[in-house]
């Protein structure tokens, strides 16, 4: 017979002072594991398996470490690779629990740049961090890349430009204008900041105005236009989070994870006819409000993954959701902070608090890539069986694909673009373009069409690729 896993405790800690050596990944890790097993009355012995998702750091089974300086040295251990959805780690605990594999898992994750930064500019040397000489018990691996060759080489070989590109397109869609657009996700984000302001665990507690946020200033320089460095993740941070899941309830408000599904299938960005709309998040969503018996409407509060705006916009739209609602509980990626693979866990620790006093559903996502892999989460205070779906056939099948021809040359289209800066000033932009029946991608190193592209709409606008990768407006 299965058993029904319970989230029974949550932690968090954070760090934003700048005193070395302070603590690693590793001792971050642990605080955040000690946070949460004190809050679920579990004893670390108790322990059996630790998940954790790899970070930027190159612990070879940083499971093993923490479980170790806890006291639970025989749990077992699984590493998450970089590209598994952070969702997909929570659900394999509760798989665990379910199948009669473990009663009591510790999930945790942690990153300390900050700290690194901190020793870099002060020129000091960190003392290295513990490791133990075996590899995790299991490892989970993601299927396959998450960007195109062309993209990576063509300027659009990171997060930031990637998002910005379907910002663009968002925007056209939209029909709105540059100015008001900037407009929209500077409230947007102040918004998210302003929940940031009162959330302890934060990284950023200064709640910015929506003017601050949208224009490119001193302190706010432009990441990949339309993105200002406090539009973009921040994950420059020394934060960790955990949870604990049980077999039984050990606290007075278990929180019961009533659901998850998620998706694998992968398309490169420049490969996805709209590039704006994101059907396999949707699909994801039908199949999780199925499983569960709820809806929408009884949802209470809600994570929306929040890297960058296009990801916010893209989820509420996805879920009919209007901007101007709360959505988010912990500040988001920007003001909450961002460790990479690791942000999910924030969030959860803040639904599980805020469920506790305000019993209900929630409602957390995940996002792995390029606006790729979705996953979602409901949380209720109502006991109720955990289920989970993969729906990535579905998902493949909902989105309509065009071939990428990176050796495309002629007449085209701008499908969605950034705009790259050398300083303070537009030098090249990078776009996604239509070009006979097919996708290319391709980049101006001309000053002035990269500023006329922040000037002016340019998405829908004809270009000439005069060479593969190489296009005049």
């Amino acid at each position: 017979m299965d058993v029904t896993p319970v989230l029974v405790g949550v932690g968090a800690e954070v760090r934003r002072d700048d005193e070395l050596p302070g603590l690693d990944h590793l001792g971050l890790m642990t605080a955040a594991a000690e946070h949460a097993l004190a809050d679920a009355e579990v004893k670390a012995a108790a322990v059996d398996v630790v998940l954790v998702p790899h970070g930027l750091w190159a612990t070879r089974d940083p499971g093993a470490v923490v479980a170790d300086r806890l006291g639970a040295g025989d749990a077992r251990t699984v590493l998450a690779e970089v590209g598994v959805s952070q969702l997909s780690i929570i659900r394999r605990a509760c798989q665990l629990i379910a199948d009669g594999d473990a009663r009591t898992v510790l999930v945790v994750g942690g990153e300390a740049r900050h700290r690194q930064g901190v020793a870099r500019r002060a020129g000091v040397e960190l003392p290295p961090s513990t490791d133990v000489e075996r590899d995790p018990d299991e490892v989970m691996r993601p299927d396959a890349d998450l960007m195109a060759q062309a993209e990576a080489t063509r300027r659009l070989n990171s997060a930031p430009p990637q998002y910005a590109v379907i910002e663009t397109a968002m925007r056209a869609a939209a029909g709105r204008s540059l100015p008001d657009h900037a407009a929209l996700l500077g409230r947007l984000w102040a918004d998210f900041a302003a929940v940031a302001a009162a959330n302890p665990d934060a990284w950023d507690r200064s709640a910015p105005s929506a003017e601050r946020i949208a224009r490119p200033g001193p302190g706010n320089r432009v990441v990949a236009w339309p993105y200002t460095k406090l539009l973009c993740s921040q994950w420059n941070v020394d934060q960790a989070a955990a949870m604990v899941f049980s077999a039984a309830p050990t606290t007075s408000v278990p929180i019961h994870p009533r659901g998850i599904t998620e998706s694998n299938f992968i398309l490169t960005m420049s490969m996805r006819r709209d590039l704006y709309r994101w059907p396999a998040f949707a699909v994801a969503a039908e199949r999780l409000f199925a499983l569960t018996a709820l809806t929408v409407d009884d949802i209470g509060p809600i994570d929306l993954y929040s890297c960058f705006p296009a990801a916010v916009q893209s989820a509420a739209g996805e879920l009919g959701l209007p901007l101007d609602r709360p959505l988010t509980v912990t500040g988001g990626m920007t003001f909450g902070g961002g460790p990479l693979n690791n942000y999910v866990f924030q969030a959860v620790v803040a639904m599980a608090r805020r469920l506790r006093v305000e019993p209900g559903v929630g409602l957390t996502t995940a996002v792995s890539g390029l606006l790729t892999k979705p996953s979602l989460a409901l949380w209720s205070t109502e006991p109720g069986p955990f289920a989970w779906a993969d729906v990535s056939a579905e998902a493949e099948a909902a989105t309509a694909p065009l071939p990428l021809d990176a050796d495309a040359t002629g007449e085209a289209t701008v499908a969605g673009y950034t705009v790259l800066y050398d300083g303070d000033e537009p030098a090249s932009a990078a776009a996604v373009l239509d070009v006979a029946g097919a996708r290319t991608v391709a980049v101006t190193d001309d000053p002035d069409t990269a500023r006329a592209m922040t000037e002016t709409e340019h998405v829908g606008a004809p270009v000439l690729v005069t060479a593969p990768g190489s296009f005049t407006a």
